[in-house]
């Protein structure tokens, strides 16, 4: 089985591609790959080609991320503590507001007014709630 590839390019964060989507996860470690390196240049590659739209595919990459990692516990030998969950629990916030973001960017809104005459009669109107056998 072939070992993915682990690189990163500052240079090239400009452009919408692998380089900048380490770069907005923060997997940009990459020197001591899989030991390092969360994701591999190819599946990161793969998300952006199967979701065109970046936010898309940056929670794909985030969900990913957060459930791959969200096993990993805390640990503590001596001196030296490991806090892994907090990636895990970084991640899945991401996740969580960056999905949130995406929902809101997808609602579409009706139009209220074709060629400046209403669309169709608004569904709540002043004086809706007035009873008129009262009066």
């Amino acid at each position: 089985m072939a070992k993915g590839a682990y690189t990163y390019d500052p240079a090239k964060i400009p452009e919408n591609g692998k380089d900048r989507m380490r770069f907005e996860l923060g997997d940009t470690m990459v020197e001591g790959g899989s030991d390092t390196s969360a994701l591999t240049d190819e599946e990161i590659v793969a998300a952006i080609t199967t979701y065109p739209k970046w936010k898309r595919a940056k929670l794909f990459l985030l969900e990913s991320l957060y459930r791959r990692f969200s096993y990993e516990v805390d640990t503590k030998t001596g001196p030296l503590t490991l806090e892994l969950q907090e990636r895990a629990k970084q991640w899945k916030k991401d996740y969580d507001d960056l999905k949130k973001e995406v929902a809101a960017e997808s609602v579409t809104v009706p139009p209220l007014f074709e060629d400046g005459e209403m669309a169709k009669p608004p569904y709540f109107y002043t004086g809706m709630q007035e009873n008129e056998r009262a009066k």
